[in-house]
């Protein structure tokens, strides 16, 4: 029996899990939190010490963790990026998460390549405050001293790879961490350093991208060591996720990815290109709202914030429609539609619907829709999605559990909590030593056992589904028409099922006509395109 290990370094520290090689059973685990430095100085938001990253690294597989390893996986967060220096010492600590303070550069990015489109064609993301590029030009900007000292760019995952081989003169990254950069093509498959030197003022070195299957090399201690890949692919992996499966995050903001043949460049910008870990590609759409919404209305109702399981509660005593209830829940702006300036909205208030559990509905309604809208976005442009993996804490709500499947038009799937990062990287290291002994191919990962879940059907409720989609859609619409482009094809199911919701919900006179209009279309927060 083969050992392998996955270690996955999130923004809060460091998460190690050993497996069979030949199973993925889990044999043990480690976990530390990235050390505060002990310094008088607060660090910064939006960056870190990567030594920090070594030492919870360190820590985690304390205890002789990784005695009887035989391969390691890495995966690490995204959106950060590490400038080194001439000697490979970094120039100023990582450039970690999404700093506002960037999106001025941002719009300059945009502007400086020909708009949103280049960009989309470029590199199948458009520049935001969170992407390594748009970091770049800040740096740039405000550090010129540090940019110009710059000339070797790293991500968190490329520079532990590096560190755990040695630190050789070849760095080495992947098709994974390489798109979420802002400099990389999914769809060209090269990096596109022209990019580099718009936003940093000058040309710096990028690692060799490897493939799913390679080794990045081996340790002193000769364990091997694999590509590794970003945290979003490495769940992906360590989900099982393939042709047909989407994945649904439910975090404050929302995220539905899935894996697809081909890279699906956006001219508009709502679908960001990722590459995945297996040499397919994992398109990304986002929602700046998600839990938020709920958290939202478990407020105005008096609740704590955190008490979702009495709004799950609520919302289940009402009935499919809310009582002709809609919320649009673009509390921050919304990037799917993309509405950056407006506000959430309450629709349909009646006498008779001004109850706590038809708002508790609603709130849930409208945030399933507003990620049924994402999903559609991606079912519009080709991607088949027939089973949904809903991820995060509010995935275990009974209210989600039951409305999701029936709005998602899809089965869900609900896996057991566990870090799906580091089981995809672990994974990963399997395929790589088994590659690297001839005992698998180089095109097909080792197959796994599945872990723990529950599965949900939309079954009869197909029909209450469409509806509860319908009347949201009519309301987006009425309120921001052309906001969302209508999926083709799929207007018609929904239309079939336009009286559901009225007849159900047991809504005033004409309440269900009066929310009908054309549909548009027939899901530990992971995903950071």
């Amino acid at each position: 029996m083969g050992i392998v290990a996955g270690l996955d370094s999130s923004p809060e520290g460091t998460n190690i899990v050993v497996c069979d090689a030949d199973t993925g059973a889990v044999l043990k685990q480690g976990y530390a939190p990235h050390p505060v430095p002990e310094s008088a100085e607060v660090p910064a938001p939006y960056e870190a010490d990567p030594q920090t990253w070594l030492l919870s690294l360190g820590e985690a597989a304390d205890g002789g963790l990784l005695e009887g390893v035989q391969a390691i996986g890495v995966t690490a967060q995204q959106h950060a990026v590490i400038p080194l220096d001439a000697a490979d010492a970094p120039v100023r600590p990582a450039l970690t998460g999404n700093d506002k303070r960037a999106q001025g550069a941002a719009a300059d990015l945009v502007d400086e390549l020909g708009g949103r489109a280049a960009w989309a064609e470029a590199v199948g993301a458009v520049p935001d405050a969170k992407l390594p590029v748009t970091k770049l030009r800040r740096l740039a900007a405000t550090e010129p001293d540090h940019a110009t000292r710059t000339t070797q760019l790293m991500t968190p995952h490329d520079w532990l790879v590096w560190q755990l081989l040695g630190k050789p003169p070849r760095r080495t990254t992947d098709r994974g961490s390489a798109s979420t950069t802002g400099y990389w093509s999914a769809h060209a498959g090269e990096w596109r350093r022209d990019l580099v030197e718009l936003a940093l003022g000058h040309e710096a070195g990028l690692p060799d991208v490897l493939g799913p299957a390679e080794a990045a090399g081996r340790t002193p201690e000769g364990l091997l060591i694999s590509a590794g890949t970003g945290e979003t692919m490495a769940a992906a992996f360590g989900l099982g996720v393939g042709a047909g499966d989407a994945v649904v995050t439910l975090g404050a903001s929302g995220a539905v990815y899935a894996v697809h043949d081909a890279a699906l460049p956006d001219a508009g910008g709502t679908i960001t290109a990722l590459a995945d870990a297996t040499g397919m590609h994992l398109p990304v759409v986002h929602t700046l709202n998600a839990v938020r919404a709920l958290r939202g209305a478990a407020e105005l109702q008096g609740l704590a914030p955190a008490d979702l399981e009495r709004l799950s509660e609520l919302a289940l005593t009402s009935t499919p429609g809310a009582h002709g209830l809609v919320l649009l829940p673009y509390l921050d702006g919304e990037r799917t539609p993309n509405l950056p300036q407006t506000a959430g909205s309450l629709h349909g208030l009646r006498r008779e619907s001004m109850r706590p559990e038809h708002l508790a509905r609603a709130a849930f309604e409208g945030m399933l829709c507003g990620l049924a809208d994402a999903l559609e976005v991606l079912r519009a442009r080709g991607v088949t999605v027939r089973r949904v993996f809903l991820l995060g804490a509010a995935a275990g709500l009974p209210a989600v559990q039951a409305l999701a499947p029936a709005v998602f038009q899809a089965q869900v799937v609900v896996p057991a909590s566990a870090d799906y990062a580091a089981l995809g990287a672990a994974r990963q290291a399997a395929w790589a030593l088994g590659a690297a002994e001839g005992r698998l191919s180089a095109e097909a990962p080792p197959v796994w056992e599945t872990g723990p879940h529950e599965t949900f059907e939309p079954d009869e409720d197909l029909v209450l589904g469409q509806a509860v989609r319908q009347q949201y859609a009519s309301v987006r619409e009425s309120v921001y028409p052309g906001a969302l482009t209508p999926a083709a094809g799929t207007a018609g199911a929904a239309a079939a099922a336009a009286g559901a919701v009225g007849a159900v919900a047991g809504g005033g006179p004409g309440q269900g006509q009066e929310e009908q209009g054309e549909h548009p279309g027939a899901g530990r927060e992971v995903a950071q395109s």
